[in-house]
C-alpha cells in the first residue's frame, strides 16, 4: 500500500474516532460536547489548509499532530478507564500514521534552490 494512502485514511480515521468519542459514544462529562471537539477535532483540521498547495505538506503537519495526539492517547489510555478502548484505538492510529509517513519520506532527497 502507498504509504501516502495509509497516511490519509490514519488521518480520516483519527477524525473520525475523535467525532465518536468526543460526540457521540463518551462526551465529556463535566464538560461541552463542541468544546470537547473544537479541542480535538479542530486540530486535526488544520492541514486541510496546506493541501491546497501541496499534500505532502499537508502529511507533514498531521505527522506532527500526530505525536500530540499519540501522548494524548496514552494518558487517556492510563487516567480514563472509560476511553481506554478508544485511547488504544488512538494510539494504534498514530503509530500506523508516523510510521507511513516515515516510511514514505525514506529516501526522499530535497532539491536545492538557487
Amino acid at each position: 500500500m502507498n504509504p501516502r494512502l495509509l497516511g490519509l485514511i490514519c488521518w480520516g480515521a483519527l477524525i473520525l474516532l475523535h467525532l465518536l468519542w468526543h460526540g457521540w459514544l463518551a462526551p465529556p462529562l463535566n464538560g461541552s460536547v463542541l468544546l470537547a471537539l473544537g479541542l480535538t477535532v479542530g486540530p486535526l483540521l488544520l492541514p486541510l489548509f496546506a493541501l491546497r498547495r501541496s499534500l505532502g505538506r499537508a502529511l507533514l503537519w498531521v505527522g506532527m499532530l500526530g505525536l500530540f495526539y499519540f501522548c494524548h492517547g496514552v494518558v487517556a489510555a492510563w487516567g480514563e478507564p472509560r476511553a481506554r478502548g478508544f485511547a488504544v484505538v488512538e494510539i494504534v492510529l498514530c503509530v500506523v500514521l508516523i510510521a507511513a509517513l516515515g516510511w514514505g519520506a525514506r529516501g526522499y532527497k530535497r532539491t536545492p534552490r538557487h
